[in-house]
């Protein structure tokens, strides 16, 4: 490896925003405002340095932004993320998941692209507090994404770790509360305080 040049540079990134949200309640989840901006924008302030991006899910994106939508809707996040890549068409070497409910998201994603997988491994992704890999802060070799969305299996699997786990990747482990979603108005409101006092 040649010091200085990251690992992971070029990248696509996908964007799940696709959920119902319905503990939370309205406005849907990536329009809720957290800290001043919505958490998509966190989101899509996160992955500014991506070649390409897309957004899945009935939101407003802004010009340069791609969107598309699971088969059918709310369809779980492996249906989004296949969704996701396949509105891509042509790829990047790597590409980063994100989910739209994480305000701790740039600091998540900076860690990501900090990350020096070695060849071996199939990608990278943050660990939480538990060693938890937290497979929508990830970002992957997009052979291998490839190589395991076309082996969904009849039916389809749809549960993420059941996509992902096979996968060799480097886990990181996450910088304090970076990879706690937003689920309640409780989340929300903890969140809020929280951006208001590194304010």
């Amino acid at each position: 490896m040649i010091i200085g040049v990251p690992v992971i540079g070029v990248f696509d990134a996908i964007v799940l925003a696709g959920g119902r949200g319905s503990r939370l309640g309205a406005p849907s989840k990536p329009e809720l405002r957290v800290g001043g901006r919505r958490l998509l924008d966190i989101a899509l302030a996160a992955v500014v340095s991506a070649r390409r991006v897309v957004v899945v899910g009935e939101v407003q994106v802004p010009d340069g932004v791609l969107r598309t939508r699971e088969e059918p809707a709310f369809g779980g996040p492996v249906a989004g993320v296949e969704a996701g890549f396949a509105a891509l068409a042509e790829h990047s070497p790597w590409t980063l998941l994100l989910a739209c409910d994480l305000p701790g998201a740039e600091t998540g994603v900076r860690e990501l692209l900090q990350a020096e997988p070695g060849p071996d491994h199939d990608g990278v992704c943050l660990l939480d507090g538990d060693g938890r890999r937290q497979w929508l802060l990830g970002c992957y070799r997009t052979h291998a994404l490839a190589d395991r969305l076309s082996d969904r299996g009849d039916p389809p699997l749809t549960a993420m770790y059941r996509l992902l786990g096979p996968l060799h990747l480097l886990g990181i482990t996450a910088p304090e509360g970076c990879v706690e979603d937003v689920d309640t108005p409780a989340d929300a409101a903890r969140w809020a305080a929280t951006l208001k006092g590194h304010s």
